[in-house]
């Protein structure tokens, strides 16, 4: 899949804090990506995440292209444990984002675990048996 996003000019940036199990499973996604790039389509309120190893953004269903909201500069080296938050900026291209914010913080771990468990065999593994040659 192939999405041209754009930008308004930056109005706000401000630090957030995302918990390390929704900064943990997102980069276990995103590692299994051969493109670099994790489509979340967080469907409850109608956005789209696309992710990569620089930036989280968020498009609205309705403005379809126009990033309304990026998660940038994820600081993931000043932990000094995995189960720690991670620090990061988020930056608002349009005016009253912070009810969407609040929302996306509330979604997204939840459109993360709904993709990893499709991602999960419903059945285990088996291992075959080859005879083993005869010389």
């Amino acid at each position: 899949m192939e999405i041209t996003c754009y930008r308004d000019p930056e109005i706000k940036r401000e630090p957030h804090f995302l918990p390390a199990s929704t900064y943990n499973l997102a980069r276990q996604l995103l590692s299994r990506c051969a493109d670099n790039y994790l489509f979340v389509p967080i469907r409850s309120i109608q956005y789209l995440a696309i992710l990569d190893k620089e930036e989280f953004i968020f498009i609205d269903g309705e403005r379809k292209c126009w990033i309304d909201i990026a998660w940038q500069n994820f600081q993931p080296q000043e932990r000094t444990r995995l189960s720690e938050p991670v620090a990061y900026e988020a930056v608002y291209y349009g005016e009253n984002q912070a009810d969407i914010m609040l929302r996306l913080q509330k979604e997204f771990p939840k459109a993360l675990r709904l993709l990893a468990d499709k991602q999960i065999p419903k059945t285990p593994a088996r291992v075959i048996k080859f005879p083993a040659a005869q010389s």
